[in-house]
């Protein structure tokens, strides 16, 4: 595709509503915002449906864990998808798609279907990676950073919005005379209609470039039409640089969302709080997104624009140890007071790192956005997974040890232990954690560019200014 970047958009005006490219920044963001919504939008009302359902608690984890599975490999699709039919096309199909199985959760009889429902929703969270394709070719390199660690960190307030907003949801339907234990079900179809709704929406009113749609810009010879397409997502496969980003997501936002589903559980057991608050500390952290991930892209296009694609990769590398260092150090403390200094700093830093890390992917290869995109992306989800492993295993032994070691002193000396067993088993997880991510920063600064590419960068930041 012939690149013309004097269409794409230097500024990001977030007063402008009318150009293609901020009508496409505010809509691709309400899309991501929608599809956390609905994917997590379960989550509030587990214990109704526990009851309603029947679960035993290894379903509940199944649940939790296909979820997760099923964004991995949508993931790793859409971006090669994105490359070949274009953002708009890919983001229609799946909020229309993806609003099936939302709506099909509310009328879920049994387990299994359950748990099908919640395998086909995980789909739904490959729309980061979408966001993060649709942003890089609507804005110039010397702003993409600052556009796309906003609209992803906007769409991830979805993931912690819901805790308020399904709850609401939950009143409104209740009001009507809808029995309190199967509202969630209502709740579910309503979150689904909306994603098909803004499914059409973004079909009617964004376009796949600041030129057009790829369809119109193979027409006029201005985008090959694509033939083969293996021999340049084999490339990216092979670029070392992709999979040194895959394991920063995975040690960025896959932490995120590890540590602030386990959060809540820690606080009460390492500081004693009680459930209400330590939900709503959490929450609070994650609502830090709406600054936080911006600011990791605004300091990204900062470095980039004075000091050039190396520039970016050292701020991130900086940005990812100050995360490890907050977590480890966090994980030590055992007054609340300085333990909520250092999960301040932790949310800070982790979603700057986020932000960061897409302030370089669409440097790596601009023939290839969506395709290293996914791949990036599907990292995050990946490194959910092992940190949770990680987690659940440590706390399983301690746990089991601690019931052992207790069970002839009474029920109440062996709740007593495994909440003791618990805390401190999470403390040496998040520990080694820590580590992992300063082992990501590192690595990080072996991410090299060309000097024909620095070249490149440099002409674009020229033209576009």
């Amino acid at each position: 595709m012939k690149s013309k970047t004097s269409n794409k958009a230097t500024k990001l005006n977030l007063r402008d509503f009318k150009s293609i490219q901020m009508r496409t920044f505010w809509i691709t963001s309400l899309a991501f915002f929608l599809c956390f919504f609905a994917w997590f939008g379960i989550v509030p009302f587990m214990p109704d449906v526990v009851k309603d359902l029947g679960l035993t608690p290894s379903q509940k984890w199944n649940s939790i864990i296909l979820a997760v599975s099923g964004t991995v490999f949508a993931r790793l699709a859409i971006g090669k998808l994105c490359d070949k039919y274009g953002p708009r096309l890919c983001y229609t199909y799946l909020l229309v798609l993806g609003a099936i199985p939302v709506i099909l959760l509310g009328f879920v009889q049994t387990p299994l279907q359950f748990l099908v429902c919640r395998l086909f929703i995980g789909f739904i969270g490959a729309s980061f990676v979408i966001t993060q394709f649709h942003t890089s070719i609507m804005f110039a390199p010397n702003i993409v950073g600052t556009a796309n660690a906003t609209s992803a960190g906007w769409g991830n307030l979805g993931g912690g919005a819901n805790r308020l907003g399904m709850p609401l949801i939950a009143a409104a339907v209740v009001s009507f005379g809808v029995a309190d234990e199967i509202a969630w079900r209502y709740c579910m179809v309503i979150a689904g209609v909306l994603c098909f709704l803004m499914g059409l929406a973004y079909y009617f009113f964004t376009k796949d470039t600041p030129e057009g749609n790829f369809s119109e810009l193979k027409e006029r010879g201005e985008m090959p039409v694509f033939k083969k397409d293996e021999a340049s997502f084999a490339s990216v496969l092979k670029d070392y640089r992709v999979w040194i980003l895959f394991f920063v997501y995975a040690a960025c936002f896959g932490i995120e969302l590890t540590v602030y589903g386990t959060m809540d559980d820690y606080l009460q057991n390492r500081f004693g709080l009680e459930r209400s608050f330590a939900g709503n500390l959490v929450l609070s952290f994650a609502l830090m997104n709406i600054f936080a991930r911006t600011l990791g892209g605004y300091f990204g296009d900062k470095f980039g624009n004075t000091r050039g694609l190396r520039g970016r990769v050292v701020f991130l590398a900086v940005i990812l140890a100050a995360e490890g260092l907050m977590l480890s150090f966090f994980s030590m403390t055992t007054s609340i007071a300085v333990g909520i200094l250092f999960l301040i700093a932790f949310s800070l830093t982790v979603q700057m790192a986020e932000g960061a890390t897409f302030s370089v992917v669409p440097f790596v290869n601009k023939k290839a956005i969506g395709s290293i995109s996914g791949i990036v992306g599907a990292g995050g989800n990946v490194g959910a997974f092992f940190a949770a492993l990680l987690l659940k295993s440590k706390s399983a032994v301690a746990e089991s040890a601690a019931i052992s070691s207790t069970s002839s002193l009474g029920e109440e000396a062996v709740k007593a232990a495994q909440t003791v067993a618990s805390a401190s088993a999470v403390s040496a997880g998040y520990f080694v954690i820590g580590g992992c991510i300063l082992i990501a920063a590192l690595l990080s600064l072996t991410i090299k560019f060309a000097s024909s590419e620095e070249t490149v960068s440099a002409n674009l930041q020229v033209a576009d200014k």
